[in-house]
C-alpha cells in the first residue's frame, strides 16, 4: 500500500514512522526546506544547538512523545530542568509555578490563595472533562475561585491568549492545561530539531521517503476516491534526489493531510460543501514571535512570564536561556517575544524592523537598564495557523480524521482537543491516523 503524507511535522512524521514500520510504502511531502512544522528550529553561526522558531518544552506527563523517544532509543537525550514560570502583575514578575510560589504572591489574601489551590487540585484530579465544555472558562473560574482571584490570575492570561474571544473559550480546554502541567519541563539534547531529524531518519531507514522543499499543489480525486497528489519540488530538492520530477503527479492509494483546515480546503476542491462548511467553522489564531539574541540576561532568572492583555505589545516573554544554558548558543541570551493575533492582524504585515521598534521599548519594564545595544541579532517568525479557539461544545464541531473522500485522512492540531496543541498530542494524533489508514480498506 502506497500512502502519501502531506506535512513533515511531528504528526506527519509519526504517522510515517508507524506506517513504514508496518511495511507500507510511505512518501512524505514537506513544502519547507526542513522537517518539524511549528516545532522546527534554526541555527545561527556559533551556536552548538539550533533553537525552536516557536518556544517549546515537554511536561513530565507527556507520555506519548516521551514514549516515542524511548522507542527510538533516544530516551537518554531528554532532560528536565526546573525553570521559573511567572505572571506579571502591578509592574513586576512573580513566580507562580508551585504552591509555595502562590502562597508568596502578595496580591491575593490567604483565603483567596487557599480557594485557588483547592480548585487547582480539583482540576488536576478530575478525569471527566466533557461536562466542562458546556460552559466557558470565564464563567466557571469566576465562580469557582472567586472574582478577585480570577481577575488577578487567569482572566489576564485568557484575554492575552485569545483576544476578544477569551470569554467564549470553554472550560474543558482550560482543564486540560492544568491537568497536564508539571514544574519540571523537558528538552532534547540538540534541541527539538535534533529529535525531529532523528524521527525523519528512522522513517527513511524503514524504507519511507521524506521529500523536503516539495509542496503539494493538489490532492487529486477521481470518482470520490483519492488517487494521488500533484507536487512541485524545488531545484535544490532536485539536486538532493532524482526520485521526483520537478512537477509531477504522484499516484497513491491513500493520503494523510497534516495541514490547517484552510489548507485542506485549498488542496482539495473536491471536498463536499457540507464538510468544507464544518472546516470553516473551526476558529484559530496565528502566532508571531520575535526572537532576540542579547549579550546579557534580560530578567532575573525568569523563564516564562505571562503578560496581561493591553499592557504590552506582546503577550508572553520567554527567556529561553534561563531554561537551557546560553553555552549551547555561543553565549547568546535568547528571548522570545510572542503574540497570538488573528491572521488579519497588522503584525502579519509589519516588517521585523517595525516590530522591533514597537516591542523593544517595553523591555525596560523587565530590566530598567535594558538598551537596544544589547541586541546582537533578531529573527521574526510567523504562522497564520497556530492556536485553535475552542468554543463551548467544541467536540461537536471537530470533523473526523476520516474525510468524506475515500482514502483521504485529515489530522491537525484542531483535532487534539481538549488538549492544547503540542508535539505530545501530535504524536498521539499521528499514531491514531496511521492506525486508521491501515485498518480502513476502500473498494475501487
Amino acid at each position: 500500500m502506497k500512502i502519501g503524507i502531506i506535512g513533515a511535522g511531528v504528526a506527519g512524521l509519526t504517522a510515517a514512522y508507524e506506517l513504514s514500520k508496518r511495511g507500507c510504502k510511505v512518501i512524505v511531502f514537506e513544502a519547507k526546506p526542513q522537517a518539524g512544522g511549528l516545532a522546527s528550529g534554526f541555527r545561527d553561526e556559533g551556536w552548538e544547538w539550533p533553537l525552536e522558531r516557536f518556544y517549546h518544552h515537554w511536561f513530565a506527563s507527556d507520555g506519548a512523545v516521551l514514549g516515542l523517544i524511548d522507542e527510538l532509543g533516544l530516551g537518554g537525550r531528554v532532560f528536565f530542568p526546573r525553570p521559573i514560570t511567572s505572571i506579571w502583575h502591578k509592574g513586576a514578575a512573580y513566580p507562580f509555578d508551585s504552591p509555595l510560589a502562590v502562597l508568596r504572591f502578595p496580591y491575593l489574601s490567604l483565603p483567596h490563595k487557599l480557594r485557588f489551590g483547592l480548585v487547582t487540585l480539583y482540576l488536576r484530579l478530575a478525569r471527566n472533562w466533557r461536562p466542562m465544555e458546556n460552559t466557558t472558562a470565564h464563567q466557571w473560574l469566576s465562580k469557582a475561585i472567586g472574582k478577585r482571584a480570577y481577575e488577578v490570575v487567569w482572566e489576564p492570561l485568557l484575554a492575552g491568549k485569545f483576544g476578544d474571544d477569551y470569554r467564549k473559550v470553554n472550560m474543558a480546554w482550560f482543564w486540560a492545561r492544568i491537568k497536564k502541567r508539571s514544574p519540571r519541563l523537558g528538552y532534547f539534547v540538540g534541541g527539538f530539531q535534533a529529535f525531529i531529524d532523528a524521527l525523519a531518519e528512522r522513517v527513511r531507514e524503514q524504507g519511507g521517503e521524506v521529500h523536503l522543499s516539495t509542496p503539494v499543489q493538489r490532492i487529486v480525486v477521481e470518482g470520490g476516491r483519492v488517487v494521488g497528489v500533484r507536487i512541485t519540488s524545488s531545484s535544490k530538492q532536485q539536486e538532493a534526489s532524482d526520485q521526483l520530477p520537478a512537477s509531477s503527479f504522484q499516484q497513491l492509494d491513500k493520503v494523510i493531510a497534516t495541514v490547517s483546515p484552510q489548507m485542506l480546503i485549498e488542496l482539495t476542491p473536491d471536498l463536499p460543501k457540507s464538510y468544507v462548511s464544518r472546516l470553516r467553522r473551526l476558529q484559530s489564531l496565528g502566532a508571531v514571535v520575535l526572537i532576540l539574541a542579547l549579550d546579557r540576561p534580560l530578567t532575573d532568572g525568569h523563564y516564562w512570564i505571562n503578560l496581561p492583555r493591553g499592557e504590552f505589545p506582546f503577550l508572553v516573554l520567554v527567556e529561553h536561556t534561563n531554561y537551557i544554558a546560553p553555552e549551547h548558543y555561543g553565549g547568546d541570551h535568547l528571548v522570545y517575544l510572542g503574540h497570538y493575533p488573528p491572521p488579519s492582524h497588522p503584525y502579519f504585515q509589519m516588517s521585523k524592523e517595525e516590530l522591533l521598534k514597537l516591542f523593544l521599548p517595553s523591555l525596560k519594564r523587565f530590566n530598567p537598564a535594558f538598551n537596544p545595544s544589547w541586541v546582537r541579532d533578531s529573527w521574526l517568525f510567523r504562522e497564520p495557523y497556530a492556536q485553535p479557539v475552542p468554543m463551548p461544545n467544541h467536540s461537536q464541531l471537530i470533523p473526523d480524521l476520516v474525510t468524506p473522500i475515500r482514502g483521504l485522512f485529515w489530522a491537525s492540531m484542531s483535532q487534539v482537543y481538549p488538549w492544547d496543541r503540542g508535539t505530545n498530542y501530535a504524536v498521539e494524533l499521528g499514531r491514531k491516523v496511521a492506525s486508521l489508514a491501515m485498518s480502513l480498506h476502500f473498494k475501487t
